[in-house]
C-alpha cells in the first residue's frame, strides 16, 4: 500500500511539474500561431515569482529562452497592437536569453540560445540603423551597444576570440556623438582608433569631441597621436594648426603649417593662414610672399586678395603718419613722404579691385575702394563707389 501512495505522489509531481512547463510551451505555441498578446502573458506568468504556477519555471532555462522568441517576435511584429505591448522588446530579449545561458549550468540549450542571440544581433543592427535614421541616437546607441554586449557572451566569443567589430564600435561613437554623450563617443572613437579603424577621421572625430565639451588640449592631444600615427593625412594636421591658431600658439602653428605646405603645395589655404601668421609677428614681407602663393594657387580666393590690399593700403596710411610727423617748414622731405604713402596706395588697388569683381555687392571691400579712390584723387570712381554704398 505504501509502494502505490509513493508512486502516486511521484505521478503528481512529475504531473505538476508538466502543468507549470506547459506556460511555456502554450507561450510558445501562441507565439508561432501570432498571438503574442497571450505568448507575452503566459510566458510573463511564468517568471513572475508572484504567480503559483512559476515555482519551477522560473529557474529552468528553456523558459528564458521562449521569453527571449517572444519579445523578438514582438519587435518583429509589423501589428500595431503588437508593437505596444513592449516599449523596448529586443533589450527584453537579450535580458531574457542572458538569463537562460545564466540558468544553463549543464550547457544543454547553449546551441539553441546561440541561434537566437545571432538572430538578436540581425535585429539590434536594423534597430540601430532605423533609430539612427530617425535622429532617435540614444537608441542608435544602446543597440550599438547591445550588440557589442552579445559579442562578449562566452558562447558567442569562444567561435571568434581575437575577432573585434570595429565598424559596430565606430558607430557606437558617431551614435554618442550625435546623442551628444562625448565621454562615450570619445571611448568608442578611441576603441575603434587603436585599431585602425577609419585611419586619421578618427582622430579629428575624437578632438572634435573634446572641443565639444570645451577641452582643447584633450583635443590637442588626439590630434598630435593621430599626427604621429599618420603623418601624412593633411585633415588631422589642419585641425591642429586651427587649435594652435585658436590657442595663440604662433610658433607651433607655423612649424606645423610648414610641414602642411610641404604635404600640400597646391593648398592655397594653408598659404592663406601663414600670411596671417607672417603679419601677426610683423614680417610683412613673408605675408606678402605667402598671399601670393595663395592667389597663384586660387586665383578666387577673395580673402587673400583682401588681405594683401589691406596690408598695403595700412601700410600707405603709416607712411601717411610719417609724412607728418616732419616739420611743416620741410616741405620738400613731406612731398617725398606723402608720394610714398601714395605708392602703398597704388599698390593695394588691384587687390581690393579684384575683391570687388568677385564679391560686388561686399561693403568692406567697397569702402576700402571708396577710400583708396579719394586717396589717389580719383574722383569719378570715388563718387561710384559713394553711389553704390548709398552714400551720394
Amino acid at each position: 500500500m505504501k509502494k502505490v501512495m509513493i508512486f502516486m505522489v511521484l505521478v503528481s509531481i512529475f504531473f505538476s511539474a508538466c502543468g507549470q512547463k506547459g506556460l511555456v510551451t502554450k507561450s510558445q505555441n501562441l507565439k508561432d500561431t501570432g498571438n503574442l498578446e497571450e505568448a507575452l502573458q503566459n510566458i510573463n506568468q511564468a517568471v513572475d515569482p508572484t504567480h503559483d504556477k512559476a515555482d519551477k519555471t522560473i529557474s529552468w532555462p528553456r523558459t528564458w529562452e521562449v521569453r527571449g522568441e517572444v519579445y523578438q517576435a514582438v519587435y518583429q511584429s509589423s501589428s500595431e497592437e503588437a508593437k505596444k505591448l513592449s516599449k523596448d522588446p529586443l533589450t527584453e530579449a537579450l535580458k531574457s536569453y542572458k538569463k537562460a545561458l545564466e540558468l544553463d549550468d549543464k550547457g544543454r540549450f547553449e546551441n539553441s540560445v546561440k541561434v537566437k542571440l545571432t538572430l538578436l544581433t540581425n535585429d539590434l543592427t536594423n534597430q540601430a540603423v532605423q533609430a539612427f535614421n530617425k535622429d532617435d541616437y540614444q537608441l542608435a546607441l544602446q543597440s550599438f551597444e547591445q550588440i557589442l554586449d552579445i559579442q562578449e557572451i562566452d558562447i558567442i566569443k569562444r567561435d571568434n576570440p581575437d575577432v573585434v567589430d570595429t565598424v559596430i564600435i565606430f558607430n557606437a561613437g558617431l551614435a554618442a556623438y550625435n546623442a551628444e554623450n562625448y565621454d562615450k563617443a570619445i571611448e568608442y572613437y578611441r576603441e575603434a582608433a587603436k585599431y585602425g579603424y577609419n585611419e586619421a577621421r578618427t582622430y579629428s572625430l575624437i578632438a572634435n569631441a573634446y572641443q565639444l565639451q570645451k577641452d582643447t588640449l584633450g583635443a590637442l592631444g588626439a590630434l598630435q597621436e593621430g599626427f604621429e600615427k599618420y603623418p601624412e593625412d593633411n585633415t588631422v594636421l589642419t585641425s591642429m594648426i586651427q587649435i594652435y591658431l585658436d590657442l595663440d600658439r604662433t610658433e607651433d602653428a607655423m612649424k606645423y603649417l610648414d610641414m602642411a605646405i610641404q604635404q600640400d603645395p597646391g593648398n592655397s589655404t594653408f598659404y592663406f593662414a601663414q600670411g596671417t601668421l607672417y603679419e601677426k609677428i610683423g614680417n610683412e614681407e613673408k605675408a606678402i610672399e605667402a598671399y601670393e602663393n595663395a592667389i597663384e594657387n586660387d586665383e578666387s580666393f577673395f580673402n587673400a586678395y583682401y588681405n594683401l590690399g589691406a596690408l598695403y593700403y595700412n601700410k600707405g596710411v603709416k607712411q601717411i603718419e610719417v609724412a607728418n610727423a616732419i616739420p611743416t617748414t620741410n616741405n620738400v622731405a613731406y612731398e617725398v613722404e606723402l608720394k610714398k604713402a601714395d605708392d602703398w596706395f597704388r599698390e593695394a588697388l588691384p587687390f581690393m579691385e579684384k575683391c570687388h569683381e568677385l564679391k560686388p555687392d561686399d561693403n568692406m571691400s567697397m569702402e576700402s575702394l571708396k577710400n583708396l579712390y579719394y586717396r589717389l584723387k580719383d574722383m569719378e570712381n570715388y563718387n561710384k563707389m559713394l553711389e553704390k554704398l548709398g552714400q551720394s
